[in-house]
């Protein structure tokens, strides 16, 4: 029998492995983020900006394993409730405080990126070169930055004001539909207005998703696969071509030579050769250091297209936001969580390696791709040179990714999200051969999903927050085709180009010997 001290301990056993966790998610993003900074450039406060902004997307991210284990052992695998949590009180305590973790971390996330991120970003952006005027900085930050902060705030009175269900009394007054709406307020604890938000940003996540992750997980074990150009070749290609180059403007300079003036063609065409044998000696010193760091790296089943094949075929239909009800097609992925839920933190390291493996496709997508806005490219995203505004960029399209992967991951294993391991009686009658004798029934142990009954099978906090307005998840399903699309084009690009050079990414025509010398050094 179940005690008060065996929820205790099973309370302090997930919560235990969320604090380790969060260690290891802020240690992670202190490399990481220290990987990338210029070392020429950096500033303390938007390192400390760009680790903290990741790490409470991460931290966000860990937090659904805990809400899914602990309305998982509310039940044994029979269906029955523990006998502790057969009062509904005790289970509505356990959720409240996944509840207001939620509440917590996505109100430090509209934080971050309505106030913090924007204000340090302009910040650097407003900084002169003597750096004289520091009150100025902080006066033209602060006025870009209010432009930030009114669109939270309108999204936040948006969900706040815009109810999901209409009053129950069609003929009330406007003053009985303004109570009314404060009453729903009140009675969400602003749960409406925080989700509004927190869906809004996961939608521009979405565009980062589809944009970076889809063209990142093609990318990333393509490259892992076949490997770089051999160094050696590259060298003495790099070589012959910087030759090549000195012998050519070796003979243009040779027409000058007796003091006659070069014509205009040839003094273009010398400025080009010059150029160009800059980049191939930025490119030698490169291969150099490739050479001495030499690690040649050797060689996914993606769940999404069975997933959104499944909503398609099976689902409630659009203005549902194509919710599923029972299960119709096998997920493996889906499975496999639920068989490791029960053996906790099993699940919770599968989750972390689906969460880990988004952040680094990700990171190959802006890697290949750089920073744009539209047609035009704001920054490049390389070790050791990343300036501080676009570290600062960086974290913020890796926190709205992060955002979305909890959805990514609803979509991956829709019923260990919205419920975990549950399970549930069903009353089904039986057949009896004489009617007079009355009616028998038979108790049926059956996977919570997302046709069971209310009272049987306890939603995860997570879920609530993610799916509270339909037509945010209606966007969501349009969007895996989306990120399916993309996928499919960025693994036949893949597939085309050849084996990329070591150096790929690392040197460009518009870089500068400065640049050289911060990533040698």
């Amino acid at each position: 029998m179940a005690t008060p001290g065996a929820l205790l301990s099973e309370s302090v056993l997930g919560w235990s492995i969320f604090t380790i966790v969060l260690l290891v998610i802020l240690a992670f993003c202190w490399v990481y983020i220290r990987k990338y900074q210029s070392r020429q450039e950096s500033e303390v406060i938007s390192t400390i900006t760009a680790i903290c902004a990741l790490a409470i997307a991460l931290i966000t991210s860990a937090l659904l394993p805990v809400d899914i284990f602990l309305v998982s052992f509310m039940k044994y695998p029979n269906g029955t409730y523990k006998e502790w949590a057969a009062n509904n009180e005790t289970r509505q305590q356990i959720e409240n405080t996944v509840l207001y973790g939620y509440y917590t971390l996505y109100s430090i996330i509209l934080l971050c990126v309505f106030l913090w991120i924007p204000f340090v970003y302009f910040y650097y952006e407003e900084k002169d070169e003597d750096n004289s005027n520091k009150c100025l900085q902080v006066k033209n930050a602060l006025k870009y930055t209010i432009g930030f902060v009114i669109v939270c705030s309108a999204l936040l009175l948006i969900g706040t004001f815009v109810p999901l269900e209409s009053p129950p009394n069609r003929n009330s007054t406007q003053w009985e539909k303004v109570q009314y709406l404060f009453e729903e307020l009140g009675s969400s604890h602003g749960l409406a207005a925080l989700s509004f938000s927190i869906s809004s940003l996961t939608l521009i996540g979405m565009l980062a998703v589809i944009t970076y992750t889809a063209y990142g997980m093609s990318v990333l074990p393509l490259n892992l696969i076949k490997g770089t150009r051999s160094i050696l070749y590259e060298r003495l290609e790099n070589t012959e071509d910087t030759e090549e180059v000195e012998h050519q403007i070796d003979k243009l300079k040779a027409k000058c030579a007796d003091g006659r003036p070069l014509s205009m063609r040839d003094r273009r065409n010398l400025q080009d050769l010059e150029a160009k044998l800059q980049v191939l000696r930025r490119q030698g010193r490169h291969l150099e250091i490739a050479e001495r760091n030499c690690c040649n790296k050797v060689g996914s089943i993606n769940f999404i297209d069975l997933y959104i094949l499944d909503k398609a075929l099976h689902s409630a239909g659009i203005s549902t936001g194509f919710i599923i009800f029972g299960t119709n097609l096998t997920n493996p992925l889906n499975e496999l969580l639920l068989a490791l839920q029960p053996v906790f933190p099993l699940d919770y390291v599968l989750i972390t390696i689906i969460t880990m493996y988004f952040v680094f496709t990700s990171m190959a997508g802006i890697r290949n791709m750089g920073i744009w806005f539209f047609w035009i490219r704001l920054y490049k995203i390389r070790p050791q040179r990343t300036r501080p505004q676009a570290l600062l960029f960086l974290c913020m399209i890796l926190l709205l990714i992060v955002l979305h992967t909890s959805y990514m991951i609803y979509s991956l294993a829709p019923q260990y999200v919205m419920y975990g391991s549950q399970k549930y009686l069903l009353q089904t009658p039986l057949p009896t051969a004489d009617p007079s004798q009355g009616n028998h029934t038979a108790a049926i142990t059956k996977i919570c999903d997302a046709d069971a009954p209310e009272d049987q099978c306890t939603v995860t906090r997570s879920y609530l927050f993610l799916h509270k307005f339909w037509f945010f998840s209606t966007i969501y399903y349009f969007g895996n085709w989306a990120f399916l699309v993309v996928f499919l084009i960025g693994l036949v690009v893949s597939c085309c180009k050849g084996k990329k050079s070591v150096i790929e990414g690392e040197v460009d025509a518009d870089d500068s010997d400065f640049s050289d010398d911060e990533y040698v050094h």
